[in-house]
């Protein structure tokens, strides 16, 4: 039987942040921002284990908010890598084809539970599944010389979010062929099935624009706003 577990990925370093912690790690309204992003999946219905891939140099505390939370879905804390694509194969490595990942940034702890939800139904027709908000702005390509080589067609454009979510074997099979090519660049799941496995539709989950992720100080504004009103 396959599982549904919830992956968070926990490992950056958030140098942009501009704090002396990590800012998965950063208090917010008396408690680290993790541990709201972990309490969605604890209470989500459909998640049945949940995985936190973190710093090396993480492990034990985050072991400590494991028991000081008594949440009973976490069964793994492993390290991650110095890229993100070596914290999601961490949590790969840990499950068989059949399992259904959820693979969430610890640093969008305003997750809802109607995403998730929506999330692991998708997953029932398709093996990706990625969650995106319509863009509000106009978005422009420039060329190597800042000027404007483009400008794509708004309504067709999306802003990315988490969590990606895949059928594992699919997810796996998709790595096996990138870490074939020597030019491998990426900083998302989704982009890796959208190129290494062409034929693969990636299904999109209407995102909320809500679900922030925490990447400058100003965000933590909005996110304490969020958090006291919800």
């Amino acid at each position: 039987m396959s599982k549904v577990i919830g992956v968070i990925l926990a490992g950056g370093s958030g140098d942009r942040f501009g704090s002396a912690k990590p800012k998965q790690f950063v208090d917010v309204l008396g408690r680290p921002v993790i541990e709201y992003t972990v309490d969605a999946f604890e209470q989500n219905e459909g998640i049945e284990e949940i995985v936190i891939v973190t710093r090396e140099d993480y492990l034990s505390w985050v072991n400590e908010i494991v028991v000081r939370n008594a949440w009973r879905k976490v069964k793994h804390v492993v390290p991650g890598g110095k890229e993100r694509y070596h914290s999601t194969l961490a949590a790969v490595e840990l499950y068989s084809d059949d399992d259904l990942l959820i693979i969430h940034d610890a640093v969008r702890p305003l997750i809802s539970q109607r995403i998730i939800n929506d999330c692991i139904a998708a997953l029932g027709k398709y093996n990706a599944v990625d969650v995106a908000v319509k863009s509000v702005d106009t978005i422009i390509q420039v060329d190597e010389n800042e000027c404007i080589s483009s400008v794509p067609y708004r309504p067709m454009l999306r802003n990315g979010q988490t969590p990606q979510c895949f059928k594992l074997a699919t997810l796996r099979h998709a790595y096996e062929v990138a870490l074939q090519d020597p030019g491998f660049r990426t900083t998302d799941d989704c982009g890796v099935v959208v190129k290494y496995l062409p034929e693969e539709p990636v299904y999109v989950v209407a995102g909320e624009y809500r679900n922030i992720k925490l990447t400058n100080p100003e965000d933590l504004v909005v996110l304490k706003h969020y958090l006291q009103t919800r």
